[in-house]
């Protein structure tokens, strides 16, 4: 060991001893002393431009050569969008073999909804209502991916959405926090894994925060969120999955409150950081270092570089501002050299932790087996028929196979193998997809008349004389409706969510040829189809089912699965409803049924007697409310009560009930429990989801059900800007869906 190195070495051991002599917070990610001591090590040998160079991430594209010299520098910690586990391998021998120091790579890819086995898009796995199954469906992609040298997924998006003109509303969970923080704290698991090995894959929770609620439902747009509407709504999913021990996190494009987030102090460093002891790595959203320059919060990369950094923003994905200004502003004293130390060691945390430096290669031909193998397409089908929600049926499903004889399938969806997959499913192959077609046909050999109507969504046609000719002669009509994947995800924001095209008019002319009419929807996101359930005598929507999405929809369509998906955001009558969700505020003058626009007198006189909160023309009241979802059987609730009257604000609520399957058919309820706190230092929502279960019964049978809540759940940030449960009078609903049910009361003391 030469002097400098012993030097070096002495120093890393002085501050490591200082650090274990101070009071530490618990660690968000799960470090170790040993995971510190490598951390500290490393540090103490890097130069200012190592340093740097960790907080430097780029999209990969083209020969490897075109950064084989920054890597051989260490200008370059991560990357991003390269999938071939050769060119991973190669990337990495350069970092490990041919730089100073030898850290390898974090290679970083948008693993949304599965890799290449694709998953229902999230807002469709939080239709389950199933964290378990989602976990499971987050190790399937975890295990893909891993096996190609992607150890870094960017996923879960965790924005609360309640306007679904926004096209990123089908990369989350919907419209309700503790839903979302049960599906985050899912997915965070299941990349993950239970412990750290080669196939953990490290979550990435995003977009920090209140990107879901961009003005006007366009993306990228301004919101206007105050602390409170933070504090009770969009922060605890992220809280929840900081938690559950997410590694990192990124930061959103929008500025809420004239602040980017990207450059927002008081989220980031004193929210993140200071309240809830983060520890993980924070990375911007795409060059959204950069566009704090269009936002006008800065006037070029130094001066957004200097205010990322002093945010607490660790590395910048694609602006290249650190690269080129940090170690400038260093030197100037504008930027503190130990704010780049703490950013550094998050990012060496990240990669010990993964066990890069001890395996930094894959074994490329092992790879190619994990893909696509039979158990993770059987968790891709079961995910697909448990996210399909049925939201009309007149009696005319389940189909009987033996009874039909003649299938005629038609609509654009029918055979759209890439537009199943949905949004953010880089990695899924059409080749690889099964359709409601191909399905069809497997299963009924020479009973499938296909017929599209439609060649694509947008289409508009004036007569379908063809299609309803077949029709005539079939026994039962399977219509595939939707929106292409291209039209919701990033950038891709809707003024008029009905069914794009002449897709409608295809459904009323059907409904002309007399025969049962089954309407299947796959979308993005929950569209205006009040005008559509008339022409059908039954509808599935399916928000995009992924790679086993044919096979799912036809077990349920003709009865060897059964329906249990509930809607996880509500659907609206019309897009001018927009923000219609079911956990609002009550009003001053709640709507209670008033006269509807066609009821007024021409000449009636103007008054605000009566007057209550609703549209004229469209009432107050959604198509289908959050959490509602029909199945081939029927349940009843009853004799729900509660253990006690009164609770201490540290006690647990116990409510049990009996569940009874009334029908003829085994099927899956989910039931879910609300509460509502009348009143409050702040108007509190009308309801609030506290709990679910997924509960299956056989025909006639009855269940006896107990379900816990803790009274610390009904805590919220109130008037004095401090989060506790207050005392007062609550109320308990246990129903099917967030409209249903009786409450029972109960105090809290």
């Amino acid at each position: 060991m030469n002097h400098r190195t012993r030097i070096l070495a002495l120093a890393a051991l002085l501050a490591l001893a200082a650090s274990c002599g101070q009071p530490q917070k618990p660690s968000t990610v799960g470090t170790t002393p040993e995971v510190e001591r490598r951390v500290e090590q490393l540090l103490s040998q890097m130069t200012l431009a190592e340093k740097v160079g960790q907080m430097n991430q780029v999209s990969a594209g083209g020969p490897v050569s075109n950064y084989a010299d920054a890597l051989r520098a260490g200008q370059i910690g991560s990357i991003l969008n390269e999938v071939d586990p050769g060119r991973i391998n190669e990337y990495q021998r350069i970092c490990v073999e041919e730089s100073r120091l030898g850290i390898p790579l974090l290679v970083g890819r948008d693993v949304i909804h599965g890799f290449h086995t694709v998953f229902p898009i999230p807002l469709g796995l939080a239709a389950t209502f199933d964290p378990a199954l989602v976990e499971e469906g987050a190790r399937v992609a975890s295990v893909e991916a891993t096996a190609q040298g992607i150890r870094w997924t960017f996923s879960p998006m965790l924005d609360i959405a309640r306007d679904p003109r926004w096209g990123r509303i089908a990369e989350g969970s919907g419209e309700d926090t503790w839903l979302d923080a049960r599906m985050g704290e899912a997915m965070v698991r299941g990349y993950q894994g239970a412990q750290w090995d080669a196939t953990s894959m490290a979550a990435c929770v995003k977009h920090f925060v209140g990107y879901g609620a961009a003005e006007g439902g366009r993306d990228y747009n301004s919101t206007f969120l105050t602390e409170r509407q933070l504090r009770n709504v969009y922060l605890p999913p992220f809280e929840a999955a900081v938690r559950a021990g997410a590694m990192t996190l990124m930061t959103s494009f929008n500025d809420n409150d004239g602040v980017p987030s990207t450059g927002n102090r008081f989220v980031v460093k004193d929210v993140l950081r200071g309240e809830w002891g983060f520890d993980g790595l924070v990375v911007t959203d795409w060059d959204s270092m950069g566009e704090m320059i269009a936002h006008g919060f800065g006037a070029d990369r130094k001066e957004v570089a200097r205010q990322a950094i002093d945010a607490g923003v660790d590395m910048d994905m694609m602006t290249y501002g650190y690269i080129s200004h940090l170690e400038e502003l260093v030197r100037s004293g504008a930027v503190k050299q130990s704010a780049i130390d703490d950013a550094v060691r998050n990012i060496l945390r990240v990669k010990i932790m993964l066990g890069l430096f001890e395996n930094p290669y894959v074994d490329v031909e092992a790879a190619a087996p994990l893909q696509y193998a039979p158990a993770h397409l059987e968790a891709a089908r079961r995910t697909a028929e448990e996210s399909a929600v049925l939201l009309k049926n007149d009696g005319v499903l389940p189909l009987s196979a033996d009874k039909v004889r003649t299938i005629l399938v038609t609509g654009p969806m029918a055979d759209a193998p890439h537009d199943q997959l949905g949004t953010w499913a880089f990695d899924g192959q059409k080749e690889h997809t099964v359709t409601p077609l191909q399905a069809l046909r497997e299963r009924f050999p020479g009973r499938v008349v296909y017929v599209p109507g439609l060649k694509y969504t947008r289409e508009h046609k004036d007569r379908f004389d063809e299609v309803v000719a077949v029709a005539r002669r079939a026994d039962v009509v399977l219509a595939f409706l939707g929106e292409e994947a291209i039209l919701s995800g990033e950038a891709h924001s809707l003024a008029d969510l009905n069914l794009m095209g002449s897709q409608s008019e295809l459904l009323a002319a059907l409904r002309s040829a007399g025969k049962p009419v089954v309407a299947t929807v796959m979308a993005g996101r929950p569209l205006t189809i009040e005008r559509d359930l008339p022409n059908c005598g039954a509808l599935l929507y399916a928000f995009h089912p992924g790679t086993m999405g044919g096979p799912a929809l036809v077990n349920l369509i003709f009865g060897d699965a059964t329906p249990s998906g509930k809607t996880p955001v509500t659907f609206l009558r019309t897009v001018g409803q927009v923000p219609l969700y079911y956990n609002h505020n009550m009003t001053g003058r709640p709507y209670n049924g008033e006269t509807l626009l066609a009821d007024i007198e021409p000449e009636a006189g103007q008054t605000s007697l009566g007057n209550t909160s609703y549209y004229l023309d469209y009432g107050a009241y959604p198509l289908f409310p959050f959490g509602y979802g029909l199945s081939y059987t029927s349940f009843a609730y009853s004799g729900i009560a509660l253990d006690k009257g009164e609770y201490p604000v540290d006690g647990t609520v116990k409510v049990s009930f009996t569940l009874s399957n009334t029908g003829s058919r085994d099927g899956t309820e989910v039931a879910q429990l609300y509460v509502r706190d009348l009143v409050g230092s702040v108007t509190r929502p009308v309801r609030e989801l506290k709990g679910f279960r997924r509960i299956s019964l056989r025909a006639g049978e009855s269940r006896t059900v107990e379900m816990e809540l803790p009274v610390a759940e009904l805590a919220f940030w109130g008037l004095d800007g401090v989060k506790k449960v207050e005392p007062g009078e609550f109320q308990l609903w246990v129903a099917g869906d967030s409209a249903s049910g009786e409450p029972v009361s109960f105090i809290v003391r």
